[in-house]
């Protein structure tokens, strides 16, 4: 995909987004030089809720600028060849005193889940976690399937339902692997509780380990 035009008058508007540091819906690249890897980062956005990718931007906010022009070809084919379906995207490409930042808009998805592959070509769902992206567990995914349903979610008020709303009000979460203990609950009935409850706003993921996602209550709004 080529821009449409060259901006040459967007040093503030670039410094601004930069001053915003990386988030949710923006992520820095020094370079784009792995189409697997910046596809993984079009999905995240896509999956979530949009996002933006500063292309010739370092981490620490410096701008480097692009090097070349493949860079634009690496973008095209994290969208065409390693995302499924195809993540939609538009790009800006602005010269900040003689230095080309490329600003990649990415909308939140209508399609979702997107896939992109991992280091071993496995074709997995990313989402995007305050400034990184996560990979999407099944509980996250029946999410998406129950709120795409138009007859609404049955939802069975039974022990393991009860247990779980009596445990996380005494606790502050839960694993996946601990629900699945305490209540002697298989994978999937475990799965598909989870997915309801979040589903209804009851319950929400709880992304703050590196490691592991937890679940626990939803905070209400007053």
């Amino acid at each position: 995909m080529q821009p449409d035009k060259i901006f040459n008058v967007g040093k503030k508007y670039i410094q601004q987004l930069i001053e915003q540091g990386e988030h949710v819906q923006q992520d820095f690249k020094f370079a784009v030089n792995d189409a697997k890897k910046i596809a993984r980062s079009m999905v995240a956005f896509a999956n979530t809720d949009g996002g933006k990718l500063l292309v010739g931007v370092k981490d620490n906010g410096v701008i480097a600028g692009v090097r070349s022009e493949e860079e634009m070809y690496m973008l095209e084919s994290a969208s065409a060849l390693y995302s499924k379906p195809e993540v939609p995207y538009t790009i800006k490409v602005w010269n900040i005193d003689g230095k080309t930042v490329l600003e990649v808009d990415v909308p939140k998805g209508e399609a979702k889940p997107y896939y992109a592959p991992d280091e071993e070509n496995k074709w997995l769902v990313y989402i995007r976690v305050k400034d990184q992206n996560r990979l999407a567990n099944k509980v996250i995914l029946k999410v998406w399937e129950n709120r795409r349903k138009s007859h609404g979610i049955f939802l069975e008020y039974s022990h393991n339902e009860r247990f779980l709303l009596s445990y996380l009000e005494q606790n502050h979460d839960i694993s996946f692997s601990k629900l699945c203990r305490l209540t002697g609950m298989r994978r999937r009935d475990a799965e598909n509780l989870l997915a309801n409850l979040i589903a209804l706003n009851i319950v929400e993921p709880d992304f703050s380990s590196s490691k592991t996602i937890t679940y626990k209550l939803k905070q209400q709004n007053p």
